[in-house]
């Protein structure tokens, strides 16, 4: 049996790269046609001339965080949706409240690929511990697992004494939900002196999955692995048997880019996930997750050959207030657009005498001269703020996506 779902996984780049130009404008074009917010967004693009990554990073993003403004004004998907209610075969609510829908169709959230990377198999049982209230974690795992052919158990989450029973009594093949339900589940079986011999695997999602939890599963006999997916996308990218980063999925384009903009960063660079979906009845363009993470150089050793991303590393929505005003990573953003002299900048707020303090630390290639009172001119006329501004050599400010942090201390 392969160790790859398809053929698509190994495709050489110039493969991949031809698809693309093929898919994506007939994806753009899609959008345009049959959605008022991208019909509106992209009225003077020509959807044929967007056949590359690199085209596509010239289209505005949608931001994640403006999702609950825009489906009040156009409910109830923010004119993002393409077709009616008859299209669709669930609709889920997130907090905020957010509204996701879900079209028909198998795997519609292309989970199978996820499962099967993570050892999953036709015939496998599958307890599945993400809510099916409102959300639609349960129901992203559950499409995938049943389109691999895979029985599934809705545990959903709770009752874990009647979780570990039916585990007990079951005796499923594997396991998808949070990591950290998992660790509940296995310690409430030992608690009961229950033994699950037959849990053998697990794909976790929602939450870090951090070294130490995978070497316990490891060490009872569970081999797990981690999917990155949202509510609106469905999976993004998954853990492969390398266990080096993440495998971006083939059903969507993945761009890393400077936190506040729709810029792409250099490769290795942390900065936010921004992703576009070749979904027909959702396809979002540039959708900009929130979620912080970084390219991996080379392909991995696993043999499939799309990008890889290190994973989830923190959220990009850095926002906020200083003296009762708030302040966005646009407005860095913004700043920074006016002075072609800097290369990065790192906005940090201080309280010191219980007063708040903005600093600007721009990255230049030659730091002097009128050029920090220049920077400092326009924080003020970008936030209505007073900032500091100090001038720092190439390369000095950390690599980890964040353009502002918070530094102030209250104790």
């Amino acid at each position: 049996m392969s160790k790859h779902f398809d053929a698509l996984e190994t495709r050489s780049p110039d493969e991949r790269k031809s698809a693309l130009a093929a898919r994506l404008p007939q994806q753009i074009a899609h959008a345009k046609a049959n959605t008022a917010y991208f019909a509106e967004s992209l009225k003077h693009v020509d959807a044929s001339s967007i056949s590359s990554v690199e085209a596509l990073a010239a289209l505005p993003v949608v931001r994640k965080h403006d999702l609950i403004e825009m489906q009040k004004q156009r409910r109830p998907f923010g004119g993002l949706a393409a077709g009616g209610w008859g299209q669709l075969g669930r609709v889920f609510s997130s907090p905020g409240p957010i509204y996701e829908p879900e079209g028909r169709g198998t795997d519609y959230w292309r989970t199978a690929r996820a499962l099967y990377a993570a050892g999953f198999r036709a015939g496998d049982l599958v307890h599945n511990s993400f809510s099916y209230h409102m959300t639609p974690g349960a129901w992203i795992l559950e499409a995938g697992a049943q389109a691999l052919g895979c029985t599934v158990f809705p545990a959903g989450v709770g009752q874990t004494e009647q979780q570990v029973a039916a585990m007990a009594d079951l005796r499923p093949n594997g396991y998808v939900g949070t990591p950290s339900f998992l660790r509940i589940l296995l310690e409430k079986a030992d608690e009961l002196g229950i033994k699950l011999p037959s849990l053998s695997k697990a794909l976790v999602s929602g939450e870090a999955f951090l070294p130490p939890v995978r070497d316990a599963l490891l060490a009872r006999g569970i081999a797990g692995y981690q999917a990155y997916a949202t509510a609106e996308l469905g999976v993004i990218a998954y853990e492969t048997e390398a266990r080096q980063g993440l495998v971006v999925d083939e059903g969507v384009i993945v761009e890393i880019v400077r936190p506040g903009t729709g810029d792409p960063v250099a490769e290795g660079e942390v900065g936010e996930v921004v992703v576009t979906t070749f979904n027909s009845h959702y396809p979002l363009i540039r959708f900009a997750t929130g979620d912080l993470s970084a390219v991996l150089a080379g392909a991995s050793p696993c043999g499939r050959s799309n990008l890889r991303i290190k994973g989830w590393m923190g959220r990009a929505d850095q926002t906020t207030k200083v003296k009762g005003m708030f302040v966005h990573p646009e407005q860095v953003a913004a700043v920074v657009k006016r002075h072609a002299e800097i290369v990065k900048a790192r906005l940090v707020v201080t309280n010191p005498d219980s007063t708040d303090l903005m600093t600007l630390n721009c990255e230049v290639a030659a730091p002097g001269g009128a050029l920090g009172k220049s920077i400092a001119d326009t924080v003020r006329d970008v936030t209505k703020l007073r900032a500091e501004v100090n001038l720092v050599a190439v390369d000095s400010l950390a690599n980890d996506g964040k353009v502002i942090e918070d530094a102030r201390k209250y104790d």
